[in-house]
C-alpha cells in the first residue's frame, strides 16, 4: 500500500512538472530552486532563532521578568502590599497590553474576564520549566494578582503576512526577470542554430560583451565559428560542383558530336543509339547540377516572362518520348483558357521534365500511365500535379524525397535511374517562384504537387 501511494505521489509530481514546463525551462527550474531555498532558509532561521531564545535566554530572562512583574504588583497593591486598587489596575491595563485578575477576600476583579481562564497559556513554556509562578503575586492581606498578555491588543495591530507575501512575490519576480536577462543568450543561440540548420549563415548569433564574454557568450562564439566553417565548406562544395559541371560540358558535347557521326545503319546503329542516350543522361545530370547550385545560392534570380504553360507541358512530353516511349500514354489535363503565367520558362520546363521523368521511371510497368493535371489559382498562378501508379514510398521517407542525393531503398533506387537530384531541383524551382512542393502517397503511386503563385507586382 505505501508503495502504491508513493507511485501515485511521484506520478502527481511528474504531471505537475510537465504542466509547469519545468523539464524544458532552465529559468523556471532556477526560480523554483530559489523559492525553495528561500523557504528552507526562512524556516531554518525561524527554528534556530526560536531555539536560541527559548533555551539560551531562559535563565537570563527569568530574573528580569520576575523583577518586572514584582514592580507591576507594587503599582497595583502599593509599596506596603495592602489591598489591591482597582483604579491603579485599570490605569495599568490602559497603559500596557496586559490582563490583570485579582482574587481575594475583599477584591475580586478581572480586567478581561473572557481571557481570565487562559492567562497561564500566555506564559512561555516548553514543558521543561513552569513559568506560571512568575506571573502571580500574593499581597500581605491574602489577595492573588495574576498577569497575562492582552491578546486583543496584539490582534488589533496590523498584520504583516500580506506585505510579506507581496515582498516575496516581488523578490521572485525580480529574480525571474534577472534570470531571464541572464539566460537570454540561450534563446539567441537556439535561434541561431535554427538559422544555421536552414542554411542561413549571414546573420551570426549576437554575443553579449564580446570583449569579455561569459560562458554563454563563449558558447555563442563557438557556434558562430562552427557556422562560418560550415558555410565555407558548403561554398567550397558548391564551387567544386560548378567547376566540375562546367568542365564536363565540353567533353560531353564533343563526345556527342563524335557519336552522331557514327553510321545509323549496320552493326554500330544500336551502339550509337545507346551511346547517345547515355550522353544525353549525363548532359541532363550536368544541367541539373548547375541549376541546383544556381538556385541554392544566395543570389538566385528568375527570368520571369508571360509563358504559355500548356504549350510548355506539351513540348516537354514530346521531348521525353525520345527517351521514354511510354510518355505517349501520359494523360495531360489542362483547364480550358488557361491564361499566360509570369514564370521562368526555362526553369518551369526543367521542373516539368524532372517530374515527368521521375513518374515515367518509377511508374514503369504499372497498370496505368502517369497523369499530369495543371490548374489555375483564383488569385493567379498555377498548381501542377504529377502522379504515377508505381509502388510508392514508405510514409517515413516522404519528407526526405526532396532532399539532395537522397534515394530510398526501394523501387526508387539506382536500378531505376537517377541520382536523387530531380525532386530536389523541383523543390528549389518552386521555392524560387515563391511556391512549394509537397509529396504524398496516392495508393498506388506517388503524387507530387507543385504550387506556383502569381508573381508579386513590382
Amino acid at each position: 500500500m505505501p508503495a502504491k501511494r508513493s507511485a501515485v505521489w511521484l506520478a502527481a509530481v511528474d504531471g505537475t512538472r510537465r504542466h509547469l514546463g519545468l523539464r524544458r525551462s532552465i529559468k523556471r527550474r532556477v526560480v523554483l530552486m530559489f523559492l525553495l531555498l528561500t523557504v528552507l532558509l526562512g524556516a531554518l532561521f525561524a527554528f534556530g532563532a526560536q531555539r536560541a531564545f527559548s533555551v539560551g535566554w531562559r535563565d537570563a530572562a527569568r530574573p528580569l521578568l520576575a523583577d518586572y512583574v514584582q514592580r507591576l504588583a507594587h503599582d497595583i497593591a502599593g509599596p506596603s502590599g495592602g489591598a489591591p486598587s482597582i483604579a491603579r489596575a485599570e490605569a495599568l491595563v490602559a497603559r500596557l497590553p496586559l490582563t490583570v485578575t485579582i482574587d481575594g477576600p475583599s477584591v475580586r476583579w478581572a480586567s478581561h474576564p473572557e481571557q481570565a481562564h487562559r492567562h497561564t497559556a500566555d506564559a512561555p513554556s516548553d514543558g521543561a520549566d513552569d513559568w506560571s509562578p512568575l506571573f502571580e503575586r500574593a499581597t500581605a492581606d491574602g489577595h492573588q494578582i495574576r498577569f497575562g498578555l492582552n491578546r486583543a491588543a496584539f490582534e488589533r495591530r496590523p498584520h504583516f503576512l500580506v506585505p510579506a507575501l507581496l515582498g516575496l512575490l516581488a523578490i521572485t519576480l525580480a529574480a525571474y526577470l534577472y534570470l531571464r536577462h541572464l539566460l537570454r543568450p540561450l534563446d539567441d543561440i537556439a535561434a541561431g542554430a535554427q538559422r544555421f540548420g536552414a542554411g542561413e549563415f549571414l546573420q551570426p548569433i549576437p554575443v553579449r560583451h564580446p570583449e569579455g564574454p561569459d560562458e554563454l557568450g563563449q558558447l555563442a562564439t563557438t557556434v558562430n565559428t562552427m557556422g562560418r566553417d560550415i558555410a565555407q565548406m558548403l561554398e567550397a562544395k558548391r564551387a567544386l560542383l560548378l567547376a566540375i559541371s562546367h568542365e564536363l560540358r565540353s567533353p560531353l558535347t564533343r563526345a556527342r558530336l563524335h557519336a552522331e557521326l557514327l553510321p545509323e545503319a549496320g552493326e554500330t546503329g544500336e551502339q550509337r543509339s545507346a551511346l547517345l542516350r547515355d550522353l544525353q543522361e549525363m548532359a541532363s545530370l550536368v544541367t541539373d547540377l548547375l541549376e541546383t547550385e544556381r538556385l541554392a545560392g544566395r543570389h538566385a534570380t528568375l527570368q520571369r516572362e508571360p509563358s504559355d504553360v500548356a504549350a510548355l507541358a506539351q513540348a516537354v512530353l514530346a521531348e521525353l518520348q525520345a527517351r521514354h516511349p511510354q510518355a505517349a500514354d501520359v494523360t495531360l489535363t489542362l483547364p480550358p483558357g488557361l491564361p499566360s503565367q509570369a514564370v521562368d520558362a526555362a526553369r518551369l520546363r526543367l521542373l516539368l521534365r524532372n517530374l515527368l521523368d521521375n513518374a515515367l521511371r518509377h511508374g514503369a510497368g504499372a497498370s496505368q500511365p502517369p497523369s499530369v493535371l495543371i490548374t489555375g489559382l483564383p488569385q493567379g498562378g498555377i498548381v501542377v500535379e504529377v502522379r504515377d501508379h508505381g509502388p510508392g514510398v514508405p510514409a517515413a521517407q516522404l519528407p526526405l524525397l526532396a532532399e539532395a542525393f537522397y534515394r530510398p531503398d526501394s523501387a526508387r533506387s539506382r536500378s531505376a535511374g537517377g541520382v536523387g537530384l530531380g525532386l530536389y531541383l523541383c523543390r528549389l524551382i518552386a521555392q524560387a517562384h515563391g511556391g512549394q512542393l509537397t509529396l504524398a502517397n496516392a495508393q498506388p503511386g506517388l503524387l507530387v504537387r507543385v504550387t506556383l503563385p502569381a508573381a508579386a507586382a513590382t
